[in-house]
C-alpha cells in the first residue's frame, strides 16, 4: 500500500470522529499499539531532535525501501508514532521523498496538536527524509 492509501484509510477514519476530543482518543489508543526499541537502539543518532518529548527513530534500508521503527516516551507521542510508523513504515525512498508533508493535514489531527507538539511532528519528518535520502543514495 502507498503512502497516499494509507493516508486516505487514516484520512476517512478520523472523519469518523465528530468531536476533537474523540480523534485525540484514537491517537491515544493507537499509542497501545506502540512498540519499543532496544535499549541500545536508543542514542544519539536515533534521538528525534526537536520533539517536546524523548522519541527515536531508527531505519534500516532493503532494496530502495526504508523500513521504519521508533519509540515516543509520552502517550501522545507514542500513538503519533505508531500512526506515521503506519503511514511510513515500509515505503519506497522515493515515495517519502516525494511527498507533501502538508499532505498530514488531511488528517484533521495537526490542527488539534499543540505548537510544540506541531513542531515534534516536524521533527519526526526532518528525521524520517534524512534516513529516505541515506538509503537512496545507497543504492
Amino acid at each position: 500500500m502507498s503512502i497516499s492509501e494509507k493516508l486516505d484509510a487514516y484520512r476517512e477514519d478520523f472523519e469518523l470522529f465528530e468531536s476533537a476530543q474523540e480523534k485525540l482518543e484514537y491517537i491515544f489508543d493507537l499509542g497501545k499499539r506502540h512498540k519499543t526499541l532496544a535499549p541500545e537502539e536508543k542514542n544519539e543518532k536515533s534521538f528525534i531532535e526537536g520533539c517536546a518529548s524523548p522519541a527515536w527513530l531508527v531505519a534500516e534500508c532493503r532494496d530502495g525501501r526504508v523500513i521504519f521503527r521508533g519509540e515516543g516516551s509520552s502517550e501522545m507521542a507514542k500513538g503519533m508514532m505508531t500512526l506515521l510508523l503506519d503511514i511510513f513504515g515500509d515505503a519506497d525512498a522515493d515515495e517519502i521523498l516525494s511527498f507533501d508533508p502538508a499532505r498530514l493535514h488531511e488528517l484533521g489531527i495537526v490542527e488539534l496538536l499543540s505548537p510544540v507538539r506541531q513542531k515534534s511532528l516536524e521533527a519526526f519528518m526532518q528525521k524520517v527524509y534524512e534516513y529516505a535520502r541515506k538509503c537512496k543514495e545507497a543504492r
